[in-house]
């Protein structure tokens, strides 16, 4: 094979990247805080969110990979909860309900322990990110807030989690009215 196409491929590739990469930051542009605006030319004004569960504004998007993905991503799933399930997967997922959220987030779980168990290290990071998400989608589904998350996994850090485990085990009887920790 010649030289050329090689190269006019490896430059088309390069343009395509280089493309897409023009197409994500416009993205993101855009949901930094570029405007939108309806037929009659105004900027929308803000939408509330329900009473119950405020939604917390969207943070700027990090510069490089930050574990800040998740709590954006909470915000934009939160956002999707009464969107068009036509267009939204996030929408979609939760119009289906509770039981077909948890199926999903199980179908991941699996996916994501089948890589593992491969040493596929590609496809484990991609199913995690998968599971993550199902996990979020849960969170809202059920009303849990990412902060809500967060703070019971400080509470749990310094903690050894065999300790933590074994003062999980001694509270459960007691919360089913037995007089013992030991589990029958």
């Amino acid at each position: 094979m010649s030289k050329l196409p090689k190269d006019a491929a490896l430059k088309d590739l390069t343009r395509k990247s280089a493309l897409k990469k023009s197409a994500l930051k416009k993205n993101a542009d855009k949901k930094r805080g570029a405007k939108k605006k309806d037929a009659d030319g105004a900027a929308p004004g803000p939408v509330a969110a329900p009473a119950q569960t405020p939604v917390p504004p969207v943070p700027p998007m990090a510069l490089g990979a930050s574990p800040a993905v998740l709590d954006r991503l909470w915000s934009v799933v939160m956002s999707r909860r009464n969107a068009d399930p036509s267009v939204s997967h996030s929408a979609r997922l939760l119009s289906r309900g509770t039981a077909k959220i948890a199926q999903k987030f199980g179908e991941e779980a699996v996916e994501c322990l089948i890589e593992a168990t491969r040493g596929e290290r590609e496809a484990l990071i991609a199913e995690s990110a998968d599971v993550l998400y199902h996990l979020l989608v849960m969170w809202v589904d059920a009303g849990v807030r990412s902060e809500e998350v967060w703070a019971e996994l400080q509470r749990r850090e310094g903690i050894s989690g065999i300790a933590e485990k074994a003062s999980r085990v001694r509270q459960l009887p007691m919360s089913f009215g037995l007089r013992t920790t030991k589990i029958p």
